[in-house]
Order: C-alpha cells, then sequence, then structure tokens
C-alpha cells in the first residue's frame, strides 16, 4: 500500500509510508481526533463505491471491496466503541457481532474501551432476529435504535431477549424515525464517543443531511457496474451542499482509500 496524500513533507500527520501495510500503521493514520478522549464523540462514515457511483454490485458491497479495503475495514472497527448499521444493511450483508483483536487488545484498554466494539442496528420496525448470533454471542451486547413508534410488541420482544433498546425519536409528527444527532448523543452518552457509520445509503444519507457525519472514509473501486445501484447515499439532500477537507488518500491494486474530514 502507498500513500499518495499528503505529500511526503506532511507525511508526519499521517505516520510513515512503510507502516501502511501493518495494522498499527493503518491505526495511526486513521486515529480517531484527540478530542475524542475529551468528551467529544465523533461520527466516521466507511463506504466504498465504485467509479461510476455504485454502493453495491448484485445487491452487496461486497463484490466493490479487496483485501486492503477489508484490512482497512477490520482497523476502522478496531478503533471504534460502536458500529452504526441500518436494519436492510445488518438482514442484507449477513451482520455477525465485531471480534476482538489480539493486535489492537492492549490499544483499547489503554483507551478505556471493551475488547470490541458493540453493535448498534438502527430500525424503526424492528423486524430483527433477536436468536440471531448478532444478538447471542457479541463480545459486546448488541444495541438496537429505534424511534419512539416503534411496535410495541416488537420493543417486548428486544428486551425479553435482554436487548437494549435505545430510543433517539424525532419530532412527534415523524415519531418512528430517529434523529441522527440524538443517536450520536445517546451512544456516546452510553460510553461510545467513537463511532463508525456503516451504512446503507439511505440511512447514511438521513445523518450527513443532519450534520451528524464528521468523516468519511471512502474507498473507490477501479469498478464500472452500470445499472440503477443506489449511491453511497441515497436519500434526503446535504444542506449546502457540506464541504469536507481531504485527510489522507492511500492506494493498493488501483483501489483509492480516502479520507475526508468536515471542513
Amino acid at each position: 500500500m502507498r500513500r499518495l496524500y499528503p505529500p511526503a513533507e506532511a507525511a508526519e500527520t499521517v505516520g510513515p509510508a512503510d507502516a501502511l501495510d501493518t495494522p498499527g500503521g493503518l491505526a495511526e493514520v486513521y486515529a480517531y481526533p484527540a478530542s475524542v478522549a475529551e468528551g467529544r464523540p465523533w461520527l466516521r462514515a466507511n463506504m466504498v463505491g465504485s467509479l461510476d457511483g455504485a454502493a453495491v454490485a448484485d445487491g452487496k458491497s461486497a463484490p466493490l471491496s479487496s483485501p486492503a479495503d477489508m484490512r482497512i475495514f477490520g482497523v476502522l472497527r478496531a478503533l471504534a466503541d460502536v458500529v452504526v448499521v441500518g436494519a436492510e444493511t445488518a438482514r442484507r450483508e449477513g451482520y455477525r457481532p465485531a471480534r476482538a483483536r489480539k493486535e489492537f487488545a492492549g490499544r483499547r484498554a489503554a483507551a478505556g474501551q471493551a475488547p470490541a466494539p458493540a453493535i448498534a442496528v438502527v430500525t424503526r420496525s424492528l423486524d430483527l432476529d433477536f436468536d440471531s448470533p448478532l444478538f447471542r454471542e457479541p463480545v459486546v451486547p448488541t444495541l438496537v435504535v429505534t424511534g419512539a413508534a416503534a411496535p410495541r410488541e416488537r420493543l417486548v420482544a428486544a428486551r425479553a431477549a435482554d436487548v437494549e433498546v435505545v430510543v433517539a425519536a424525532q419530532d412527534a409528527e415523524d415519531g418512528a424515525g430517529v434523529d441522527p444527532v440524538r443517536v450520536v448523543a445517546e451512544l456516546a452518552a452510553r460510553g461510545y464517543p467513537r463511532l463508525l457509520h456503516e451504512g446503507g445509503p439511505r440511512l447514511l444519507a438521513q445523518f450527513a443531511a443532519a450534520g451528524a457525519v464528521d468523516e468519511l472514509c471512502l474507498t473507490v473501486a477501479p469498478l464500472l457496474t452500470g445499472g440503477g445501484a443506489p449511491r453511497i447515499m441515497n436519500g434526503p439532500a446535504v444542506p449546502g451542499p457540506a464541504r469536507y477537507a481531504p485527510r489522507s488518500v492511500l492506494e493498493e491494486d488501483g483501489f483509492l482509500f480516502t479520507r475526508y474530514v468536515r471542513a
């Protein structure tokens, strides 16, 4: 893996180039800002897209990925306190609990983090299998994030399965939805200030429109898909549009691994 940006004279801002093929080196490149330790939550989104903007191929993100993309995916999870994901994406991608990684055990312990990040599934309907490994086999208990109008019978089922339900509702007229800013605040209040958003496109668009996305890590796959696949954000428009500044660009096997922070 090689670094394309920033230039060599600014390399100290993202770590040495010869460390990019190690988990520790990538962890320095993608480290959360120091302000997180001071109590300011930070939401990072991680997505992959084709050259023509598709977020999926054949209905999943995996065909757009690569071994290097999966290495970075693992590092981003290893740095996070909680992974935020929409229920549809969790079902389609077959989500399982995040695993504890030995090479990050010391780093996480020093930062006061659990051995692995929690998964927080955002859902209106709570149409989830609470007997699945995602809920029965996690290192850290999986959370469910929903709105004030979630079906009562599904709330009862979740609590009967000892699943923690986080209510982060929008205004009363749209009580079935969630307020992205409140989602961040509620998760941070539970000890999860380092948030990693893994989509899907509709949910991520809602977070971006609410101004809740501090950082976007976008893998650009050297692939064309055509068709009508969704973009990495498919939902409400972002007011502005919002400006983001490049922090780093890495490359391997034609894939670009970009990192942008809110300007």
